[in-house]
Order: structure tokens, then sequence, then C-alpha cells
């Protein structure tokens, strides 16, 4: 390892705090309620005095998101540290952080703690550096806010549990969507290692998650979650989603992010010059939130080997290209039926389904529980509207795309 030069904290978390803007799955939402209200403790999950923001994408940005260190002994050509980057290092010490992420929360900057890390030394090592982290704010500083580790795959299992004891959430990232292109662009990982290290995560949470919940504590991370990079093989939507599809069945997972690859550096050759349309990104998501809770299968959305179309959102997308099923009768649709028409999202059904109840609904009152009117008029039937020949119509798609902001890179 490099001999490392005296570098102050500030000059520190300016380094690690960029190194750690790569990792997209920094989320709380898998955070249970605590909070200090009797006195005692510091922090909290919610309540007065957080303020929670997140970015258009999903991403929360209320947290302290830093690696303890971007030294790394791997060569993994999609990533700024790998051991071969020219780039700076920095290395916090165990202290440093849990000092930084106190002293953030008492001044209302955060609301917890996303702590990754470049592998030093050994896995276990490293993953024993970040555990004490979060052990020392959890029993020295009885810190009740919210903490996120990532956990390094070749890790031992023991230190796995112990990170769980204290996290509230953890990840493994898988990085890339196929095998062979983890195997060509990261040789020194080991696709086996990380799913075995997820199976024995989804494991360790649901042994305990019955006892703590009869306990009415949490004593266990309650879920994990990781990251797909977008972009940087030639690894098509079909595949990525089939990827997704799979881990969450497997292992269980809270969420898989996606994260549009950025060209870095002296990169490889093997990695593309440009970074994908951030736009993909988000279409992987919409697609992601389909098969996560409107009842899509990956199939219907895209087939493996193809791309999302970008023009309009996976939802639109289907129903374009499923017009026989149209129109849909608000007043006597069911619930999946209604989940699948476009412009009416989760909450929007539910009210929809409540106020139905009541009386007949009109496009006015579609407005008022939160669908989309532009988008879902041409899919549905309504008190006051039919559509007519407008949902079969050539020219249905061109009026449902949605104007695009051009890129400025």
């Amino acid at each position: 390892m490099p001999r490392m030069a005296v570098l102050d904290l500030r000059r520190k978390l300016a380094i690690l705090s960029d190194a750690a803007k790569y990792d997209a799955s920094c989320a709380s939402s898998g955070a249970q309620k605590r909070n200090s209200l009797d006195g005692k403790g510091v922090g909290s999950t919610e309540g007065m005095g957080i303020c929670h923001a997140y970015a258009p994408d999903g991403r929360c940005i209320s947290l302290l998101k830093i690696l303890l260190t971007n030294f790394c002994i791997y060569d993994c050509a999609y990533c700024i540290n790998r051991v071969s980057s020219n780039t700076a290092r920095a290395r916090f010490s165990v202290k440093e952080v849990v000092d930084l992420t106190l002293n953030f929360y008492k001044r209302n900057y955060i609301e917890g703690l996303f702590l990754s890390s470049g592998v030093i030394r050994t896995g276990d090592y490293t993953m024993e550096e970040m555990v004490r982290v979060a052990k020392s704010l959890r029993l020295d500083h009885d810190f009740r806010g919210y903490i996120h580790l990532k956990l390094i795959p070749e890790a031992s299992p023991e230190l796995a549990t112990e990170a769980g004891l204290y996290a509230d959430r953890v990840s493994i990232n898988i990085e890339l969507p196929r095998d062979d292109s983890l195997k060509t662009l990261a040789p020194e990982k080991d696709v086996t290692d990380i799913k075995r290290a997820m199976g024995r995560m989804r494991l360790a949470i649901e042994d305990k998650a019955e006892p703590a919940r009869k306990a009415g504590r949490r004593t266990f991370a309650r879920s994990q979650s990781t990251q797909l990079i977008v972009g940087a093989d030639e690894a098509k939507d079909g595949d990525i989603l089939t990827r997704s599809a799979n881990l969450y069945g497997a292992y269980r997972l809270s969420r898989v992010y996606y994260s549009a690859f950025s060209p870095i550096p002296d990169a490889s050759h093997r990695l593309p010059l440009t970074r994908p349309p951030l736009l993909r990104e988000h279409r992987l998501y919409q697609a992601d939130w389909l098969m996560r809770f409107y009842g899509f299968e990956r199939p219907e959305i895209v087939d493996e080997g193809e791309d999302l179309d970008l023009s309009v959102d996976p939802k639109t997308g289907w129903a374009l290209k499923n017009r026989a099923k149209f129109p849909v009768d608000i007043q006597t649709a069911d619930r999946e039926t209604l989940l699948r028409v476009p412009g009416l999202g989760a909450k929007a059904v539910e009210r929809v389904l409540a106020a139905r109840k009541i009386s007949r609904l009109t496009l006015d009152d579609l407005r008022r529980v939160g669908a989309v009117v532009k988008r879902a008029k041409a899919f549905v039937v309504t008190a006051d509207w039919t559509p007519g020949a407008l949902t079969d119509h050539d020219a249905l798609k061109a009026a449902l795309v949605q104007p695009q902001q051009l890129s400025l890179f």
C-alpha cells in the first residue's frame, strides 16, 4: 500500500465523500422507528430534527455517505478507486468516522451514516474496522440514528453477522448484471462469494426477525440491498431486470439500485467512453417498481437481450403493446387491472377503489385522486368519458411521449 501523506480531516472528508458518490444503494427506508425522546441516547430515525432529502431517482441524501478508505487492493476496471488508479487517497480512523457522524447529526445535517470502504489488507480486516464504527456509535454513544453498512463479500460470516447487530440495513454490491462481465472487469471478485454472502445474510435476517418481533425490539438489520452498474458492459435492460428479478426471489432483497456508469480517468479499453443516458437508469427504476409493486413479471416489461423504450415509461409501453386489454371501466375493474393502467399509481388506485363506492367517477375525479389523466384517458372509461377509437389510434404513442430535456454532457 502506498504511503499516505498526512491529511487534515476536511481534506479526508472531501476525498472520501466524493469517492462514495458512485454507490447508489444508500436509501434509509429500512430504518426502524427509534428516537431519543426519553432523554437518553443520540439521534433518531424520524421526528423533529430529521431532514429527509431525496434525489429525483430515489437516492436519500440526508446521510453522511463516506468511505472508510479509498485505498483498495483490487483492480476492478470500472472503479475509480482501483489499485492502479491515479487518484488522491485517504483513510479515516474509526474515531474520526464516529466523531463526524455525531457532530453532523447534532448540527441537523444528517439522519445517519452510510459507510462503505475499499478493501485494505484483507476483507476481514476492512469489515472489522467498519463494524467497530457501528459498534462504537451504538454502544459507546447510544446513537439511535440510521446506519447502513456495506458488507465485504469475502469477510467471515461472523463479521457479517456482527455488522447486522448494529446496522439498520446492510448491502453487498453485485455490481454487474452478467457473471461473465464481472469475471472480465473485476477478475479478483467471485460472483459465487457474493451470492453466498447474500444468502447467509438473508438467513440471518430471517432467523433473527421473529424473535426480535416477539420481543418488541430491533436486534438485527431488517434488510439488505445491492447495486447494479448500468452501461459498463454490453448487458441489455432485459438482462439487468432478469438479474434483479432473480436477486429479489433468491435473496429477498429490499432494493436493487441502478447506477449509470460514469467514465473514469485512465479507463480500460474494455469500458465505454461515454456514460449511458440517465433516462435509461430512470426507466430501469420504473420497471423495477412495476415488478415489485404492480404485479408485473419481467417478460411482460422487456425481453431478455432487449432494451427498454426510453420514449415512454414501461407501463405505458406495456399498455401500447396490449391495447386489446383496454379500455377498462374505472367503476368496475379490479385492483390488479387498475394497477396496469398508465397514469394510475398505487396510491391513486387505492383512492379510486374507495371513492367509487360512493359515486360514479369522472375524469376530474381521477385527477383529484392523483391520476395523470393525460396518460390514463386513452385507456379508461369513466362516467363522463369513453376513449372510442383513441385507444387504437396510430398516433397514440406520439401523443404520450414526454419531451426530454437535452443532456449537457
